[in-house]
């Protein structure tokens, strides 16, 4: 048996509360959905192994690049829980998006838990989340979680969402690099989407680019940035909505 847990997680948000719901997990393998060179063919799993899939949701929906580098492993009846992190918002229909694409390669789905980590555009939303009590509560949907493997159960919980999905939205915020930008290229190379030109580092293709903020977080200029006006413009668009702290779920 192997324990695996397989990660989109461009700013970190995601890695977070993947290693809370793993950390009692023996000899954890990490496969990273970020990784454009990721040959997600040559991953095949048993039916005696256990996965953690866990994503982010970008407005109530899990990334289609995940998804679509989900959908090249072979579960092979690997028994596994999904895990959607959002930004204290929503995540309306990537539950149900994640159990669809899960079963789809061969994935039983036993459990799913939705999380709250700090929003990765505006940050004043869940900032610094997972914090001291979600990891609390993290650590005791896994031990919910192991009794339910250990029992050998596998029934599918009953997952929130939608089915057809809500439709996605339009086209995201696309950061542009600024004239501190040093040309170093580190963003072009860990891009998900390839979206940075290599030769030239300041070119984005807005069409590839999924507004997953990675470039912006990692830049060691500082150079990478979206359009302030348009950000503050988000941000009080969904205040309301993020006013109330939102707790973590566990679907068993």
């Amino acid at each position: 048996m192997k324990y695996v847990q397989i990660i989109f997680s461009p700013t970190g948000g995601t890695e977070k509360v993947a290693k809370a719901l793993t950390r009692d997990w023996p000899a954890v393998e990490t496969v990273d959905l970020t990784d454009p060179e990721l040959d997600g063919a040559k991953l095949a799993l048993e039916p005696e192994d256990v996965a953690l899939i866990a994503m982010p949701s970008f407005g109530g929906l899990a990334p289609k690049l995940a998804l679509d580098r989900l959908g090249e492993l072979r579960g092979n009846g690997a028994r596994c829980v999904i895990a959607a992190v959002y930004g204290n918002r929503a995540y309306e229909d990537t539950l149900v998006q994640m159990e669809d694409a899960a079963e789809k390669c061969g994935f039983q789905v036993i459990a799913a838990v939705s999380a709250v980590a700090e929003h990765s555009i505006m940050h004043q939303y869940a900032a610094g989340r997972p914090d001291g009590a979600d990891r609390d509560q993290l650590a005791l949907f896994a031990g919910q979680i192991q009794e339910k493997l250990r029992s050998g159960e596998v029934k599918k919980p009953a997952i929130p969402g939608d089915r057809p999905y809500k439709k996605a939205g339009g086209s995201g915020l696309v950061p542009k690099a600024g004239d501190n930008c040093v040309g170093c290229g580190l963003c072009a190379r860990r891009c998900p989407a390839q979206a940075i030109d290599p030769q030239s580092p300041k070119t984005t293709d807005g069409s590839k680019c999924i507004s997953c903020m990675r470039c912006v977080c990692l830049c060691p200029q500082h150079a990478r940035k979206v359009n302030s006006v348009m950000v503050s413009a988000a941000a009080l668009a969904i205040k309301k909505a993020c006013s109330v702290r939102k707790d973590n779920e566990l679907f068993i």
